[in-house]
């Protein structure tokens, strides 16, 4: 299977696919009696949880007009944003897949500036159970800035707390924002046994956002699921998760010879196999849900250089053959 980075410069006909080129090129102008079209903004492609210096770390955006969805919240996020030229009054809503600190560390900045900017109407933020318990111990670390304002004693402050509304989500739960439908799938990024505390207390989620028009679906961080494939299916867009383990596990060990933590290696060989997607897998899913296009996000590859993209995308397209790309901090499709 060609590059399709390599096609984009030779095919423009295939800009139909909704896949932008990776300089960027404007989309034709939407009909004006139609839907403003929706772009989606990979604005950090790092996987976690060790920072490098060419990716930001997860998080994403979902553009349509001046509205934005922040979708997953990583490190650096309020800066990768205005990069994008997006303004965080614009960020309406926040989904967040799961709870690790890679995927919600810039929840924190956002918050904070948002406030401290007089944005204050309430920023709604979905995620698995526990996101609350999360918001509230951040909304919590920004009382002695918000107490303090800009020293007017005179100066009427608004709560934290009621610039935020936290909405918990479970599987196969649909919500809806105005004339977006959002789906949420329990993925296997954990495999705690099904209905135990921890199972309850603990949830990985996968979504699919229902545009009219256009319908895309992420997989957050993911091992091969059957439930992500029914969520993904028909798709315009999928945008999956995808680890070197080879890679990964070439630097967990060089972490381990300098003195760094990584745990027994059998342990997180098992964790990198069944927690997250390989090519292969990534092209299994794409194949299977039948989706129209696919991009690689929150990319897990110590090491790995951009000439590595195309061994990739064939080990993909040995089971998918439409059209993939291995994305890059604010690519935009």
């Amino acid at each position: 299977m060609k590059s399709i980075r390599t096609l984009l410069r030779v095919a423009p006909l295939l800009a139909p696919l909704c896949l932008s080129s990776p300089v960027h090129a404007q989309a034709a102008p939407a009909a004006a009696s139609g839907p403003a079209p929706v772009r989606f903004i990979t604005l950090g492609t790092n996987g976690g949880p060790i920072p490098v210096a060419t990716r930001s770390e997860p998080a994403n955006a979902l553009v349509r007009g001046r509205d934005v969805i922040l979708v997953d919240s990583g490190d650096g996020v309020a800066e990768q944003l205005i990069k994008a030229g997006i303004r965080l009054p614009q960020v309406k809503a926040v989904f967040l897949s799961h709870l690790h600190f890679d995927h919600t560390a810039g929840l924190q900045g956002v918050l904070g500036l948002r406030y401290q900017t007089d944005t204050n109407f309430k920023l709604k933020i979905f995620g698995p159970p526990g996101t609350k318990a999360l918001v509230d111990g951040l909304i919590a670390s920004m009382a002695p800035a918000a107490a303090a304002g800009y020293g007017d004693k005179d100066a009427v402050h608004v709560a934290p707390t009621d610039t935020v509304e936290v909405i918990e989500m479970g599987d196969k739960q649909l919500v809806a924002l105005d004339d977006i439908r959002v789906t949420a799938r329990q993925n296997t990024h954990y495999s705690f046994p099904a209905g135990s505390d921890m199972d309850k207390r603990f949830k990985s989620l996968s979504f699919r956002f229902d545009y009219p028009g256009r319908s895309i679906a992420y997989t957050g961080d993911t091992g091969p699921s059957p439930a992500v494939e029914e969520l993904a299916k028909g798709a315009d867009l999928l945008v999956s998760e995808m680890i070197d383990i080879d890679r990964t596990v070439g630097a967990v060990r060089q972490n381990q010879a300098s003195g760094g933590g990584g745990g027994d290696m059998k342990g997180v060989i098992w964790h990198l196999k069944t927690h997250h997607l390989t090519p292969e897998a990534v092209g299994q899913l794409a194949a299977k849900a039948a989706v129209k296009s696919l991009v690689v996000t929150h990319f897990v590859a110590p090491g790995a250089k951009a000439s590595d993209d195309m061994r990739y995308e064939q080990e993909i397209g040995a089971n998918y053959r439409g059209p993939v790309i291995i994305a890059r901090d604010l690519d935009e499709f």
